[in-house]
């Protein structure tokens, strides 16, 4: 054995070649369950080469004769009675991932082999479900039960892996032995491009083990160092990681239950056992979460996923299930067990070191617990999104002197930030309400660079009877492609004593051109009020 092939990973192969058919079939048994199954034979077709041909097809039409790749009209000759459906591979797409969600069971490492396969990264949890041979068998049983058909096979690597499951299912490959368990599987199982496998062919080279008796220099001056790369790896003479659908969480707690459940109060239980498993395994590193994630596996292999997202490194089991509880009960779309969950989980996908303070004597620390704690369970029932602080930009124009931010993330920047402070018996140079776009309206001016002396706003006129102004202000041209013209802003009081904040926008006969000698009026716009 190789010194490359010592601690090799483990990679579980699923291929399902009639994943288009079965995902139809499921569908229409799910929406008319009362209706016994057709022995028809079924096929689906899509467009390739200006023709209909079959794409995927049942095991009654497979025992007529047919086949991928036959055109619909020879198809339908043999068979004047089949089921035909059009392909769609936005759906197969969103089957293969709800798949790969539901295998994360057993692996948190899952990835995509478009267009109908999955490889699962198994190394050192296959114990956990009776040894590799029983894992195989748990997921080809479930899948089959699910009515999809199924081929898989084990291997050290995912080449190899998913070269024995187009052509013998169900192997399990041990370490080192990858190259003896292809060397008689034809050159095609390499899923290598037509032409390359139709020139090996040509050249006599009729199965991997005839491709891998030759030098390396010789595969590669004729097909290239891709193909090499691949032959290589399906020998196990090298590997390439694969591509998980989801990053590793940094902490995991599951239960697996030997009968679904499917009350709320097992549930809820289940997952406050879960958070005090949580907050014990992170306690030992001195680590607290910062997003938590719960995983809920139905028997039918649905997948329920909920989120929630914490503004400091939570460090107590009975603030994690607090979270969840107003997470549930603030969801629009109920948590629906079905025929019940067989597995919960709780992860802690990000965390953080909790830093240690002085909470004793320091009351505003204190505080501030309570107060992130507010956020985080308003959050967790309204959305993060939904909670948000306002911190001061460094800009002068109105509308970018304030950005929203989410309160969860900026609380402690919200805390310290710096406002510009109101000089004492001074009016406010801002108005209490600033328009989010301001609104234009109708002016006269006793000039047209002067202030206003009457406007009307929302079908209401308003005589002008005070004005301070102008205040000038220039846009950031270095921030926006576009010309944007300055403004010149006024506050005005009306004859019943409002007070609003308008603005010219362009300066006049310099920014606002003349039309062949015609005046042209400046754009007037009220951006806010007063109190």
């Amino acid at each position: 054995m190789s010194a490359f092939s010592r601690n090799r990973r483990r990679i579980l192969s699923l291929w399902l070649p009639r994943l288009p058919i079965d995902r139809i079939k499921r569908a229409r048994s799910s929406a008319a369950p009362a209706e016994p199954d057709s022995d028809e034979p079924s096929i689906v077709v899509g467009k390739q080469n200006n023709a209909l041909q079959i794409f995927a097809l049942d095991d009654a039409a497979a025992r007529l004769g047919l086949s991928i790749g036959l055109p619909l009209a020879n198809a339908r000759a043999i068979c004047p009675q089949l089921k035909v459906f059009d392909a769609d591979a936005a759906a197969d797409a969103k089957a293969l991932s709800d798949i790969a969600g539901w295998c994360d069971r057993f692996t948190p490492l899952v990835a995509l082999d478009p267009p109908h396969g999955l490889f699962l990264d198994i190394t050192g949890c296959a114990h956990l479900f009776g040894g590799e041979a029983a894992l195989m068998r748990m997921v080809c049983g479930a899948l089959t039960r699910q009515g999809f058909a199924v081929s898989a096979a084990i291997a050290g690597t995912s080449i190899c892996a998913r070269t024995m499951t187009r052509h013998v299912s169900g192997q399990i490959v041990p370490d080192g032995g990858e190259a003896e368990a292809i060397r008689l599987l034809p050159v095609f199982a390499l899923g290598a491009d037509e032409a390359i496998s139709r020139g090996l062919r040509r050249a006599g080279l009729k199965t991997i083990g005839d491709v891998a008796s030759r030098a390396r220099h010789e595969i590669t001056a004729r097909f290239g160092d891709g193909f090499t790369t691949l032959l290589e790896q399906a020998l196990g003479q090298g590997d390439a990681p694969i591509s998980p659908l989801k990053p590793l969480p940094d902490y995991i707690v599951e239960k697996r239950f030997p009968e679904p459940v499917a009350t709320d109060g097992v549930i809820s239980a289940t997952l406050s056992r879960l958070a005090a498993m949580l907050v014990a395994a992170m306690d030992r590193q001195g680590k607290g979460a910062r997003r938590l994630e719960a995983h809920f596996f139905r028997t039918d292999g649905a997948v329920r996923a909920i989120a929630v997202d914490t503004g400091q490194p939570v460090t107590k089991a009975e603030m994690i299930d607090r979270l969840f509880r107003e997470r549930l009960e603030a969801l629009k779309d109920p948590l629906d067990p079905g025929f019940g969950f067989d597995l919960i989980r709780l992860s802690a996908s990000r965390v953080e070191i909790v830093v240690q303070q002085q909470r004793d004597l320091d009351a505003n620390v204190h505080d501030n617990d309570a107060l992130a704690a507010l956020i985080d369970r308003i959050a967790a029932r309204i959305g993060g999104q939904r909670v948000v602080v306002h911190l001061p930009q460094d800009t002068h124009i109105p509308e970018r002197a304030v950005k929203a931010a989410p309160a969860q993330h900026h609380l402690a920047a919200a805390q310290a930030a710096a406002w510009p402070a109101r000089e004492e018996s001074e009016p406010p140079l801002r108005p209490l309400r600033l328009f989010a776009r301001p609104e234009p309206i109708k002016v006269i001016a006793e000039v047209p660079d002067g202030p206003p002396a009457w406007f009307q706003w929302r079908r209401a006129s308003h005589t002008v009877t005070r004005v301070e102004g102008p205040e000038r202000v220039a846009m950031e041209w270095w921030r926006s492609p576009e010309a944007m013209l300055t403004r010149d802003y006024f506050r005005v009081e009306d004859e019943t004593g409002l007070r609003f904040w308008l603005y010219r926008d362009g300066l006049y006969d310099r920014e606002i051109a003349q039309r062949a000698g015609e005046i042209v009026q400046p754009n007037w716009f009220v951006h806010g009020l007063f109190a």
